[in-house]
């Protein structure tokens, strides 16, 4: 049995060691769970948000110890690390005030004396999680799946496996019945062999969409609901009329935030060929004023990669562009140190035919590729397996609205970069996945709509 193995990014170092679960203890997990789920369906939608408030206070009381463990663990900087704790937060806590209102009763009209559509929980959710963002991955789905009343089960990045007990310890802290929250320490085939138990009802996976491929294929045979985020390829679209300077300024922080490993970040740069010089300079400018180095250091803006095998993917796709004709205007690439670092890398002529603007590129590799006008700037942003996020700039809003209708995307934002929100969906489509999170859309997901009439 493979043990599963904290590293630090950092240092290349494994921090600890642990056994995976034996199906003993999973079978434990999935009977606490259901005996859970029915005592805490039962409670008042209030008093299940009081509980979560509870969880809420302790991250914000130790933003800064969680945040650490965070760092130590996966290597985002720190800054951006204790960031994501509160934000963590806020999401547990819009949840809890909203979903006695969600799950309020609807009344309809019809032939009955009355009518209504119940919001009723599902049971145990299976939830299967990257590493990137340990903590905010996890909870953000299980900030409404748990108000709902349903109760979720862990199966955790075997990269984070502290992040994923840490958690767990907080909810029983906080006054959570014991089997609400749970986490397995197990690996991908066991998680996949779960789908299949009855007392899973539905399963909720961000990851990459081979594997969502195969969870939504094992859900689908088994009849389970399941909610897929499989990551993108955001195109970052700069108009002739752009606010270049604003615009380059948002661009290589929304590339390289938590070291370019994450879904929504800007992943190819689309640029009208009218600005595409003065946009350029001031990227390259940006990029090279970037600090690399310990990520524990509140002033580093890049920290190492979560593994080698991220620098490894990295190399490949960079060889491929300039193999292809791509030019190199920061160089960047692997750092020769301890640990998992490689500086940011930017490259202009990009083409549509480049792995770094077909694939997910996860890490600071920024593609610039020059458009002739908006129309062309859509057609290459909508040429792709994927669909999650995207940006647009330009000054003429009402041109930014029109063109983010046209784009092939689960969320858009006009001169910004997109952020996700406790009251907004979280999702894509095309090969980013199906369903949503967050929002009221993201909490219905995971409930039973029942129709009631009364005659």
């Amino acid at each position: 049995m493979n043990l599963i193995s904290s590293i630090n990014p950092t240092t290349g170092k494994t921090i600890k060691q642990f056994k995976p679960y034996s199906e003993e203890q999973i079978n434990t997990g999935l009977k606490k769970a259901n005996a859970a789920f029915h005592e805490w369906k039962e409670l008042d939608v209030s008093e299940r948000g009081e509980v979560l408030n509870g969880v809420s206070k302790l991250l914000r009381e130790r933003k800064q110890d969680l945040g650490e463990l965070i760092t130590q663990e996966m290597g985002k900087v720190i800054k951006q690390s204790v960031g994501e704790i509160v934000k963590c937060a806020d999401t547990i806590d819009y949840f809890a005030a909203h979903a006695e209102e969600l799950m309020h009763p609807e009344q309809i009209e019809t032939d009955a004396s009355e009518s209504m559509v119940s919001y009723e929980p599902m049971g145990p959710v299976l939830a299967i999680k990257p590493w990137n963002f340990p903590f905010w991955q996890v909870l953000s789905a299980a900030s409404h799946i748990l108000a709902a009343g349903n109760v979720m089960l862990l199966k955790h990045s075997s990269y984070v496996p502290m992040c994923a007990l840490k958690m767990e310890e907080l909810f029983l802290e906080a006054g959570v019945t014991e089997g609400v929250f749970q986490t397995l320490l197990i690996d991908g085939p066991t998680a996949s062999s779960l789908i299949s138990k009855n007392e899973i009802k539905a399963v909720s996976f961000t990851g990459g969409d081979a594997a969502g491929k195969k969870v939504a294929e094992l859900a689908a045979r088994n009849m389970k609901k399941f909610v897929l985020e499989l990551g993108g390829s955001d195109p970052f679209i700069v108009l002739s009329d752009a606010d270049v300077e604003k615009a380059a300024s948002v661009a290589v922080p929304s590339r390289c935030i938590n070291t370019g490993q994450t879904c929504i970040a800007a992943k190819r740069f689309i640029v009208a060929q009218e600005v595409a010089e003065e946009f350029t300079n001031k990227f390259v400018e940006l990029t090279e004023k970037l600090r690399l180095g310990d990520p524990m250091d509140k002033n580093t803006d890049i920290g190492p990669l979560v593994r080698e095998e991220q620098i490894t993917m990295l190399e490949q796709q960079v060889k491929d562009a300039t193999s292809k004709g791509a030019k190199v205007l920061v160089p960047g690439g692997r750092v020769n140190s301890e640990g998992f670092f490689y500086s940011p890398t930017v490259l202009a002529d990009a083409t549509p035919d480049m792995k770094v603007m077909a694939e997910e590129t996860f890490g600071p590799i920024a593609p610039i590729i020059t458009v002739k006008d908006e129309q062309e700037a859509i057609q290459i942003a909508n040429k792709t397996r994927f669909g999650l996020g995207a940006s647009i700039w330009t000054e003429d809003r009402e041109k930014g609205k029109l063109l983010a209708r046209q784009l092939e995307t689960g969320m858009v934002a006009v001169n910004a970069f997109f952020r996700p929100e406790a009251c907004m969906p979280f999702g894509g489509v095309k090969g980013s996945g199906m369903g949503r999170e967050m929002a009221k859309h993201g909490f219905y997901e995971f409930i039973n709509l029942k129709s009631i009439k009364i005659y």
